[in-house]
């Protein structure tokens, strides 16, 4: 990927977090809500949002999803004030499986029971 990609991407990602974050002010979003990878298309008519939250429950995020996709011309129109394109993408919000595999991995470490060893001088 070209390093315009890279920056634009990443550019994409900070405005989309700060529009989310601070100026949606809908109470079904998570404050611990975040954007975890934006891949925009070379034509930059596409942009792939990857959202992740701290949880497992999947109708909570459908739920999330669903309000963010509902919302994509309120934040269409705050990131043409944020960032310049050559045009502002159709955006796709999606569930970051990596990330709800992370948490899953996590939460069955914590159930494993590891005993203590016993130093014993013999």
């Amino acid at each position: 990927m070209s390093i315009r990609f890279e920056r634009a991407n990443s550019e994409i990602q900070r405005c989309l977090s700060d529009i989310i974050q601070n100026k949606m002010n809908d109470p079904r979003l998570n404050s611990l809500l975040y954007v975890s990878e934006v891949n925009v298309t070379p034509d930059f008519k596409f942009c792939k949002i990857k959202i992740a939250l701290d949880t497992d429950n999947q109708e909570k995020l459908n739920n999330i999803i669903s309000v963010l996709q509902k919302s994509e011309g309120f934040i269409k129109r705050e990131l043409v004030k944020m960032v310049k394109m050559p045009q502002v993408p159709k955006l796709n919000f999606v569930i970051d499986k990596g990330t709800q595999a992370t948490i899953r991995v996590n939460e069955l470490l914590k159930t494993i029971e590891i005993p203590k060893e016993d130093n014993y001088d013999e």
